[in-house]
């Protein structure tokens, strides 16, 4: 399990440039407008939009389809089944299966608001790194608790998933099958899940405790504000850009 949404934060695009702050201000209004789409009208200019984000921020497509794939198996199994049973309008049948146009209809607009949410969150995140996009949500405002879960939530999901490939690489070196499925298989996958659990715990008490040691709430927020660049012109004009944007999105949505 590797998140490493930063990992191409080192790059030089446009977007890379783009002050943290007003990025995230600017691009989760666009997420929410693009949440807010129910007209179909509107999904050719909301994919514009995102190709042109993705494009400008110059991640490349493999890590885009990485990060697209396990959420994307979620979506597929939620919209799989809508074709069949939404609708009344009959564009295809075989025998008692009926594909209906309001259905299919519904899973387009599903498929598309899911790619271009999680692309233009990619972009958001993947365009700085952790580390200073908690800086930002922090300047903004957001609760340091929040903020604070946030960031050790995303440092120990790796630390969880290396913790899940070592245990899987020992049970497979004592002749564990994952591909059979008997009820000492379950019986042992349960006994996986619960360890790790209890390890999590045990982590997490470790590290709050050493946290506590090392003075943890005790920073004043100057002091985590000070690395944050200036919003520079260039980010400005970006950030009205896109405002424009997301409220376009949105009163078109209301007036259509």
């Amino acid at each position: 399990m590797k998140l490493a949404l930063d990992k191409y934060a080192h790059l030089g695009s446009p977007i890379h440039r783009w002050e943290q702050r007003s990025k995230l201000v600017a691009l989760l209004s666009l997420i929410f407008a693009f949440a807010f789409v129910q007209e179909l009208i509107f999904l050719p200019g909301m994919v514009l939009v995102t190709a042109t984000l993705f494009i400008l921020s110059r991640l490349p497509l493999g890590f885009l389809l990485s990060r697209l794939r396990y959420p994307g198996w979620f979506i597929a199994a939620v919209v799989i089944f809508l074709p069949f049973v939404t609708g009344d309008t009959v564009i295809f049948q075989i025998g008692e299966l009926a594909i209906k146009q309001e259905g299919c209809l519904q899973v387009l607009l599903i498929v598309t608001r899911f790619i271009c949410i999680l692309t233009v969150s990619l972009v958001l995140f993947g365009t700085a790194t952790f580390l200073t996009s908690i800086k930002a949500l922090r300047s903004l405002g957001l609760p340091s608790a929040i903020v604070d879960m946030t960031l050790l939530s995303y440092r120990y999901l790796e630390e969880f998933g290396n913790t899940l490939t070592t245990m899987q690489q020992a049970m497979r070196l004592r002749g564990f099958r994952s591909e059979i499925f008997s009820r000492r298989n379950l019986r042992i996958l349960a006994g996986l899940t619960g360890s790790l659990l209890v390890r999590s715990y045990e982590q997490s008490q470790r590290v709050y405790q050493a946290m506590i040691l090392r003075g943890y709430g005790n920073l004043d927020r100057e002091r985590l504000n000070h690395n944050l660049a200036e919003i520079d012109r260039t980010s400005t004009i970006a950030f009205c850009l896109t405002l424009l944007v997301a409220v376009g999105l949105i009163v078109g949505e209301i007036l259509w």
